[in-house]
Formats: structure tokens, sequence, C-alpha cells
């Protein structure tokens, strides 16, 4: 492949569209709280002076919405009286509903409750993985995610003073074909009070952010770093930029570096496999790579709205596994159960763990569960059965 640039970028938790993904998924968690059955599809706008949420929630429980969203913006680092905060929620569609319905708990009496629960959205999901980081995710973004979460520690252990909740990082990586050889250039845009001068933001943002989230993938004398490049960033967050719940896709998921089926995932209940699809396909592909199966690896899984089983099932492994992509998806269609309900009580779903998903990325917890890697016995006697040949590690 030679060599090729491949750039990441995400961004603080105070970034406006961050700020909505924040907010619709503690609300959800509030829900699920309630009622670990809720339906929620919860859309967030956040602009100077007001958040506006907005969508279908149905919940056993009555949620205070208005005070999830003020305990999140006190949480972030805005201040909640600056705000006038707008609900418009009615509850989920019964044509929706009628197609999904399914009992969470198998006292139910349904034999089978895994066939009862049609998916709540149709769609294809991709997950990917890749043997280049621990996080079997793309270097770029892991070291992008690193340089926004550091930023927002400075801030508010007052590490770096003077900063604000608003900001973002970029990371561009130089390979020689799949391995990263040295860090291009980084790029970082920090939120700050009017007293705080250029040439102060930049010394501490390279000695107390970057040194540190480089020590395991150091940067060179030819590294680039750019600190606020267009200047003054005093004026940020919700009043400087309208915010909208789902428009970091590329930053939740491989920083645009693998493929996306276009839904977002914050704010949006495990019945919707934007979001158990796409974590069911992430948590297939890390298991393969973790396995040595592969070295790289994306899995789509495509569902009609209504139906149970996915209508089509795809792996890709780039050439690098010792097995043919086909004979990977009979192994991935053998050993893992991809109807909604399944997927729900294999990823422990119907959890309220969805706000710290919503930065940082949506893969950036060895506590997920999507993120374990416990399938290696299971992966590696499925390959043997195909002749036991040697794996691309």
């Amino acid at each position: 492949m030679g060599k090729r640039i491949l750039t990441a970028e995400s961004v603080c938790m105070g970034h406006p569209d961050k700020l909505c993904d924040l907010i619709a998924d503690s609300v959800l968690d509030a829900c699920l709280r309630k009622d670990m059955a809720s339906r929620v599809a919860c859309e967030v706008l956040a602009t100077k002076g007001r958040i506006i949420v907005a969508g279908e929630i149905t919940c056993s429980d009555k949620i205070d919405i208005k005070s999830v969203v003020r305990q999140v913006l006190r949480s972030v680092g805005y201040d909640p009286m600056c705000y006038k905060v707008s609900i418009f929620t009615q509850q989920q569609s019964k044509d929706i509903s009628d197609g999904v319905d399914y009992a969470l708990e198998r006292r139910s009496g349904i034999s089978d409750p895994y066939s009862s629960m049609g998916a709540g959205d149709q769609g294809t999901m991709y997950g990917y993985a890749t043997s280049e980081t621990l996080e079997k995710l793309p270097l770029p973004l892991v070291l992008s995610h690193r340089l926004v979460r550091r930023i927002d520690q400075c801030r508010k252990g007052r590490l770096i003073k003077g900063i604000l909740p608003d900001g973002k990082a970029q990371v561009t990586v130089e390979y020689n074909g799949n391995k990263p050889l040295r860090v291009k250039t980084i790029a970082v845009s920090v939120h700050h009070t009017p007293d705080k001068t250029q040439s102060q933001l930049r010394d501490e943002i390279i000695t107390k952010v970057i040194w540190p989230c480089f020590e395991d993938f150091p940067i060179d004398d030819n590294t680039e770093i750019f600190v606020n490049p267009s200047g003054r960033f005093v004026q940020g967050g919700p009043d400087a930029d309208t915010g909208l719940t789902g428009r970091k896709i590329m930053v939740d998921t491989y920083g645009g570096l693998a493929l996306h089926g276009g839904g977002a995932l914050s704010g949006k209940d495990p019945t919707k496999v934007d979001r158990s699809g796409a974590y069911m396909a992430r948590y297939i592909a890390k298991n393969i790579v973790a396995s040595g199966l592969a070295e790289s690896c994306e899995v789509a899984l495509s569902y009609a709205i209504g139906k149970a089983n996915p209508v089509a099932v795809t792996v890709r492994s780039f050439g690098t596994s010792g097995l043919t992509d086909e004979e990977l998806g009979e192994i991935v269609l053998k050993l893992f159960d991809l109807r909604p309900a399944a997927i729900i009580e294999k990823l422990m779903l119907y959890k309220p763990i969805y706000a710290d998903t919503s930065v940082y990325g949506h893969f950036n917890s060895c506590l997920f569960p999507w993120e374990y890697v416990d399938m290696y016995d299971e992966l590696r006697r499925e390959a043997d059965r195909y002749g036991n040949r040697e794996d691309s590690n």
C-alpha cells in the first residue's frame, strides 16, 4: 500500500454537538433508571441561551427532563441559569412499538423471547477493529480522543487556568502500509477566557496536554503542532455555534477511517439498531481481531424494521486473515445471535450506561460490554474447522 496519511478528530465535552449528545444520553439514562423497557428517541438542539429537547419518549414513570438538562450543563461547566430549557416530547408511535414490543424478562412465558422483538429501525450498521492499537481502533482516533479527554481533565482539575468547556483536537499520522510510522500534525483548539494569552495557552497545552498524551507514540522534531490556529477562541460553546444531537458520528465511531451506516447513536434506546447493531458489529469485529483471525475487520449488519433477524451479514478482513471473508461470515452467523433482543441481553444494553458513551467515542472504555474480548476460544475453535490454516499474525 505504500505510504499514506490518515487523520481523525475528537471534541471536548463542552463542544455544542457533544453537549447535545450528552444531554440526550443523560435523558435516556434517566428513563432507563425508572423503566428499563423505556423507548427513547431524544434529540437536542443547543444555541445561545436556549436548550431544546424534542423526540419520542415512552416511560412508565415521569422524568424531569429540565432537571436532567441543568445537571448536565452544570457538570460540563456551563451555567444552567444562562439557558432557557424547552421540552417538546411525545410517546413513541404505536406503529413502531407494535413491531418492536417484547418482554425484557423471560418470565413473560414466551418460549423464545428473542424472536418476538423486531428491529426498531432499518439500515446497515458497521463495526470495525484494527490491531494497530490496544483499543483495536485507528491510532489517529485514539490519540485525538486522548487529547480532548486530557484537556477536559486539565480544565476540571484546574491544571490549566483560563480554559473553558468547548474545544477539539485533530491528529494526522503517517503510515507505511498498515503500520503507523510517525505523528505528522497535531491541531488543538481550546475555548479560553479573554485574559489568556496565545503564548500562555500554547505553552500549557503542549506541556500539560500534548506531551503526556504522546508518551507511548512520541512526536518528533518535524511534527507540526497547532494550538488555536485561528487565533482567539473566547466566544465558544452554544453561544458561538449551534449544537445538534448526532452531528459527530465519526467522532463517536471510527473517525471516518472505517465505514458508517449514517445513523446517529446518542439519544436512542437499544431497540434502535442504529445503536445496538453498531455495538454488536463492533463487538464481533473486535473479538475477531483480538483472536488473531484478522489484523483488520469490518462487520456489517443490515436490518428491516419490525424483523428480528438481520437481512444481511457481511464480514471483510481486507486480506489480513487466513480465512476467506465468506468463512468469517459463516463463523459469525454460527457464534453470534444477531436478533435485537439477544443483542440487548448479551451486551446488557438495558442498563443506564449511555451518558458515559456520549463523549470521547462510544468505544472508549473496556468496561462497556461491547468492548469485552471474551470470544477467543469459540472463534479459534470454529476457525480450526476450516483446516487449521495459519492466522494472519
